[in-house]
């Protein structure tokens, strides 16, 4: 990411997220890591589940090789 994609991002963001950051910022490391997996897992069953709607004749475990597929950074060979 350059430097004007994050100007953008930092400009683009509410009160409410500065708020957010703050109290992150306030968490150890430990705890501050809870919330970024949450999202993670959040963001991944939100996707998983937009997969299954348009693939509805796969299994779970072909729905999880694609969504894997799309959010890693190592590039997986389609089947």
């Amino acid at each position: 990411m350059n430097q004007i994609d994050t100007a953008a991002i930092v400009r683009g963001l509410d009160p409410a997220d500065w708020v957010q950051i703050k109290l992150l910022r306030s968490l150890p490391p430990e705890k501050r890591i809870i919330p970024a997996m949450r999202a993670q897992a959040f963001a991944m069953s939100t996707f998983k589940l937009a997969l299954k709607s348009r693939y509805p004749e796969l299994s779970d475990s072909e729905l999880n090789m694609k969504v894997l597929r799309h959010l890693t950074t190592v590039r997986m060979p389609e089947e």
